[in-house]
């Protein structure tokens, strides 16, 4: 219910009314989580899925949303804190499905209960334990300030061969590369706001005497990131159907690297719901879509200063800089 109605709010925010947030900044500016507690719900029971995200069998369930729900809500979105509330990284952007909240119900209590995903245990069980292992007996004593750990250890151990956000592209750049990165806007498993970071962490050591706008026109010659309204993650979103998803960019990078044709906006085709079949244009970050009021199905990109200032994040949990 807290999705559902957060896309509802949030959904008319870029001009548009079609079930897909595509400004999940204003979103944060503009909508209070807390405003649905006492909303009734009622859902129907659902079988597993193995698809993805994966979730348990559920059974039918109704209430209201309470505010224990509203805080778990919120502190996912506001991304991982350890017990100081220092900033270790950030989390998915709003509108995205809730899958790191998932629980399963245990017929034999008649409770919900965690239902803790074996992504992390993957890694830190063989790779910072070192153990023949992937999945957690249970999460006991695992804390917030044990999460941070475990990244700052796993840095410790494999920056030199893990390491996957260099900011430093100037050898690149040098043979004339070109980066088209895409990332879904709802993405629900790596935030969304790890590519702004990355891209803004580019832009700050490839043009560190430029100002703001200057700094992003350079590095839009040769790098352009696009953020994909209401997109899922790595492809189409159940919840937002009608959103758009980019089916040419190999098309849009041979053009841009043979023949200097700079993708503006980055081409997008609607592939379910109500709007299937139609074309979309995608703005290049950090310009932010904006659809005109008549109707005419026309996006304009806007600079949002204060929106930007929405996916800023600086990580002083760590003494490092964080790429």
């Amino acid at each position: 219910m807290i999705l559902n109605e957060t896309i509802a709010a949030c959904d008319p925010l870029d001009g548009k009314t079609d079930g897909v947030v595509a400004r999940t900044d204003l979103c944060k500016l503009h909508f209070n989580t807390s405003s649905l507690i006492g909303t009734p719900y009622s859902c129907a029971a659902s079988p597993v899925y193995m698809g993805f995200p994966p979730h348990p069998a559920w059974p039918a369930q109704n209430g209201t949303v309470t505010a224990k729900a509203v805080q778990v809500a919120d502190t996912i979105i506001q991304g991982l804190r350890d017990s100081t509330g220092k900033q270790a990284y950030l989390s998915y952007q709003p509108a995205s499905v809730f899958a790191d909240a998932f629980t399963q119900y245990d017929t034999n209590t008649s409770s919900f209960t965690l239902w803790p995903s074996d992504f992390a245990a993957q890694f830190v069980l063989p790779f910072l334990d070192l153990v023949n292992a992937t999945s957690f007996a249970n999460l006991d004593n695992v804390t917030y300030d044990t999460l941070k750990q475990w990244m700052y250890q796993g840095w410790q151990m494999y920056e030199s061969t893990l390491h996957t956000t260099w900011p430093d592209l100037s050898s690149f750049h040098s043979f004339h590369g070109k980066i088209l990165h895409y990332h879904g806007e709802s993405d629900f498993s790596i935030p969304t706001g790890s590519s702004v970071h990355y891209r803004d962490s580019v832009r700050k050591i490839m043009y560190p005497h430029l100002s703001y706008n200057a700094s992003n026109a350079a590095l839009n010659e040769w790098y352009r990131l696009f953020l994909i309204p209401g997109a899922g993650h790595c492809g189409l979103n159940a919840y937002q159907p009608n959103h758009p998803f980019p089916q040419t960019n190999l098309q849009v990078m041979i053009e841009w690297v043979e023949k200097g044709k700079v993708p503006q906006t980055l081409n997008a085709t609607v592939l379910q719901g109500e709007r299937k079949g139609e074309n979309e244009q995608v703005c290049a970050w950090p310009l932010r879509p904006s659809w005109s009021k008549s109707g005419n199905g026309s996006v304009e990109c806007r600079f949002d200063k204060q929106s930007l200032e929405t996916w800023e994040v600086e990580f002083d949990a760590f003494e490092m800089p964080v790429y």
